[in-house]
């Protein structure tokens, strides 16, 4: 019925629970990114088909394990290893999947984080994921944060999966933040260097386009031209999304976006001062 394709890199902790939660599946595959813990062991022992790549980016990374692998099944559910998928979901695409129409090539389906034991419900800025998809029908692009592009109609799961970001602690959460926010950094000046003369961000897009991917594209362009970012997107988790209702790990979740935002606008000052500075030989 469904593949799995599950992306791992030192996972020895989450992938246990990942893997259990999809062991309906009779064709698991995990592509490990160079692990330096028991990943691909935990994988193997596990059923799984175990493939490894050298990491380069988000983007290219599930590129290759979309295109490169060989599924046994014409859908194929993507997932980190920190996630789950309740029995509730797993009913769903059986009962779905039959019935669906070539002209759709993706299923939408909503994620729920948690963090001290508690659903970040109000607190999660994008809730909803394009996971379930027809390979040969859908590739990814942008290096980190990656955006998934389907050629064909998506429809929407109603059971949701299930996050859990902090299973390692804090630190590393503030760690991989770390990375993202570098790469990020180069995002913006790529955006900023390759936008072309009369190019417009759609402030139209960004709230109302039926398509997803379009709206984030467009919101992220329009969020990065702001002022005060790292405030403006502290307020609006806190007091736009009411994230204070989602209590003490609400606003501190509030609080670690806004952060993960500063370190965004700190590292896109720097590498501008870097780039004038060669420009002008100093």
């Amino acid at each position: 019925m469904v593949s799995v394709l599950i992306l791992a890199k030192n996972e020895e902790h989450d992938l246990p629970g990942c893997l259990e939660s999809v062991s309906w599946c009779d064709d698991i595959h995990v592509l490990d990114s160079s692990s330096a813990d028991k990943t691909a062991a935990v994988a193997a022992a596990a059923g799984a088909h175990v493939r490894e790549r050298v990491f380069d980016n988000y983007a290219a990374q599930r590129n290759s394990g979309l295109h490169e692998t060989t599924f046994k099944h014409a859908w194929v559910l993507l997932l980190d290893a920190d996630e789950r998928i309740p029995e509730e979901l797993a009913n769903e695409m059986r009962r779905r999947i039959p019935s669906t129409n070539h002209e759709t090539s993706a299923f939408r389906v909503r994620r729920r984080d948690f963090w001290m034991g508690t659903w970040l419900r109000h607190a999660q800025i994008s809730p909803f994921y394009i996971r379930l998809v027809r390979p040969g029908k859908v590739h990814y692009e942008r290096e980190v944060n990656e955006v998934l592009i389907v050629d064909g109609a998506i429809e929407e799961l109603e059971e949701p999966f299930d996050h859990y970001p902090f299973s390692k602690g804090v630190g590393h959460w503030l760690e991989k933040h770390n990375r993202y926010s570098t790469m990020e950094a180069d995002q913006v000046l790529l955006l900023h260097s390759n936008s072309k003369p009369g190019e417009t961000i759609s402030f139209r897009k960004a709230l109302f386009h039926n398509d997803f991917n379009i709206r984030r594209y467009h919101q992220k362009a329009l969020f990065y031209r702001m002022p005060f970012r790292p405030f403006m997107k502290f307020c609006y988790m806190l007091f736009a999304r009411r994230a204070f209702l989602d209590g003490r790990a609400g606003i501190a979740y509030s609080f670690l976006q806004s952060i993960y935002e500063y370190m965004i606008v700190l590292k896109t000052r720097e590498r501008k001062s870097s780039l004038e500075d060669s420009r002008e030989g100093r």
